[in-house]
């Protein structure tokens, strides 16, 4: 598991319960942010992953835009799913 990429908390951004689209914020433990984007139709499940620009990417250190996140966002949600870091009542 790559401590660089362990989520701190995850809070809701914003929600479209007509499409079942889901915004959430992810902090990782150094500090890092980006928006998870989740969609509940027909299935819960993570659709992307994008860096919010507030500090350099931990991985590969640029300061601005790369796909680091993206190349990790299965590992992203399956962290989520196993800490519950969204519970199912924001979920729906």
């Amino acid at each position: 598991m790559n401590s660089k990429l362990q989520i701190k908390s995850v809070t809701l951004a914003d929600k479209d319960m007509k499409s079942g689209l889901f915004q959430y914020i992810m902090t990782l433990a150094d500090g890092s942010k980006a928006r998870l984007f989740y969609n509940s139709k027909p299935e819960w499940h993570l659709t992307g992953v994008t860096r919010l620009l507030n500090v350099p990417c931990p991985l590969c250190m640029k300061d601005y835009y790369c796909n680091c996140f993206e190349k990790n966002a299965a590992f992203f949600d399956r962290q989520v799913t196993e800490n519950e870091l969204i519970p199912a009542s924001m979920r729906a």
